[in-house]
């Protein structure tokens, strides 16, 4: 009994050396000589109440300088032997999951928590660990609850989380010239495009510039010819799907944009854009050259013809050139005789809309045009540019014969044909050609025998307003011709 006490003492005498030192080891020996004169109950009071003492010591000497000593405690047989190698092989296998998880991870995220929490300091050595391997004589519900606190913390830390800005939608990138906040950098790389004019991706085709690479690749597809996009409806196809989506209002009706103003409705908002220049008069693009405004691009292209004369669209049946393709489709008309414009009233039709409108002024009698110097009003524009000729005595066209000029182009077109000799105007009754549709409709007259002229003196008929005219003249005296010789 003596010899086992003894080598129990010795064994604690040789990890005091390391732990303690020389001056705890002779504290530690003389309470050991003491144990074998004293009664048992006392000798296992004191020898519980020496061991307490003993680990409050270790504690204290192990909070100052706590990474400089790794031990194996060996165990001390008491009433408790029985249930330490339980705790002893749970405390194992938990170090053992701790020291697997912290291996796993590629951030290495668990090092610093193991680093930082003081109850890992405490545990033995897993490389020198014993299945048996346990502190002596503690309290073993706070050595339980010591292993798995570190554990958590591990184990929380360790977890794979999700990026935060994919779950809760936050825009941690936010742009320094106007604040406007992105959820990646790369969004704020292709917005800050906008502020600096870049243009990084070009066509390789017509070099045409693009701040964005998507865009580049649609604009391909010009030059390809590709429509990977078709219209479920009708089939036709379409270089985005952002082109079928509007396709598809046209079978469906749908009309999403309305003006505020007038509550007119458009399938496609950039045509509300345009539509709302007409209330508020904005013409945003004007010409470099002659400096005129217009409510379109398109427009202002179209004028630009004028000054560079360009004509890069011709007619496949005569060859004339035309500044735009919608002329070569009106163009185009005339060769088929497609008139798809009809009047309402009257069933006229035209090949273009246009002219449909400013027939429709005939049957409203409207004449939203006036002459700014004598106040007469047309029902086009262009009307009362040739009728300030009259008031200017501007004649812009001129024969290239005769050099007989005239206000209005119609006119030298039909005096070109006394010249020429074309006569495209015939009789239907006997077949007579003349070479204008005034000409010929006097002559239907002499057919159908109408004198739709009256002689307010003589109460005569006339067919010809000139006939008309020179019988008035009869009736007044009036001999405005004189002869330059006799007088």
């Amino acid at each position: 009994m003596n010899s086992e006490r003894k080598l129990s003492a010795d064994q604690w005498r040789d990890v005091q050396k390391v732990i303690v030192g020389e001056e705890h080891q002779q504290e530690w020996s003389s309470s050991l000589d003491q144990e074998d004169t004293k009664p048992p109950n006392i000798k296992e009071e004191q020898e519980e109440l020496q061991i307490s003492q003993d680990e409050e010591k270790l504690q204290g000497l192990e909070e100052v300088d706590i990474t400089k000593f790794t031990f194996t405690p060996v165990p001390v047989k008491s009433e408790d032997d029985e249930e330490k190698p339980q705790f002893s092989k749970l405390h194992q296998r938990q170090t053992e999951e701790i020291k697997t998880e912290a291996d796993g991870e590629d951030c290495g995220g668990p090092e610093p928590a193991m680093k930082s929490d003081p109850d890992t300091h405490l545990q033995p050595d897993t490389d020198a660990k014993t299945g048996d391997a346990s502190e002596p004589e503690t309290d073993d519900s706070e050595q339980t609850r010591e292993p798995r606190s570190g554990l958590n913390s591990l184990n929380n830390d360790t977890f794979p989380v999700s990026d935060s800005r994919c779950t809760t939608g936050e825009k941690a990138f936010s742009c320094s010239e106007c604040g406007k906040r992105f959820g990646t950098n790369g969004d704020v790389t292709r917005h800050m495009r906008s502020h600096t004019g870049e243009k990084p991706f070009s066509c390789s085709v017509c070099k045409k510039a693009f701040t964005v690479s998507g865009n580049l690749q649609k604009h391909m597809r010009i030059h390809t010819g590709e429509k990977p996009f078709s219209c479920t409806e009708c089939g036709k196809g379409f270089g985005t799907n952002g082109d079928v989506k509007r396709h598809m209002r046209i079978h469906t009706g749908e009309k999403p944009f309305s003006c505020s103003v007038c509550k007119k409705a458009f399938t496609v908002s950039g045509s509300l854009q345009k539509h709302m220049r007409i209330h508020t008069g904005e013409k945003p693009f004007s010409c470099s050259v002659c400096k005129k405004a217009f409510t379109e691009s398109g427009s202002l292209q179209t004028h630009m013809i004028i000054h560079t004369g360009e004509k890069p669209f011709s007619c496949a049946e005569c060859g004339k050139e035309f500044g735009t393709n919608g002329d070569v489709t009106r163009h185009m008309r005339y060769h088929t005789g497609e008139k798809p414009f009809s009047c309402s009233v009257c069933k006229k039709a035209f090949t273009e809309s246009g002219n449909l409108q400013t027939h429709m002024r005939i049957h409203t009698g409207e004449k939203p045009f006036s002459c700014a110097e004598c106040g007469k009003r047309f029902g086009t524009n262009g009307d009362v540019k040739r009728h300030m000729r009259s008031h200017t005595g501007d004649k812009p066209f001129s024969c290239s014969v005769c050099k007989k000029a005239f206000t209005v182009s119609g006119n030298l077109q039909t005096h070109m044909r006394i010249h020429t000799g074309e006569k495209p105007f015939s009789c239907a009754e006997c077949g007579k050609r003349f070479g204008t549709n005034g000409d010929m409709k006097r002559h239907m007259k002499s057919h159908t025998r109408e004198r739709p002229l009256n002689c307010s003196v003589c109460k005569k008929d006339f067919g010809r307003s000139g006939h008309l005219q020179k019988r008035m003249i009869i009736h007044k005296g009036e001999k405005p011709f004189r002869c330059s010789i006799c007088k």
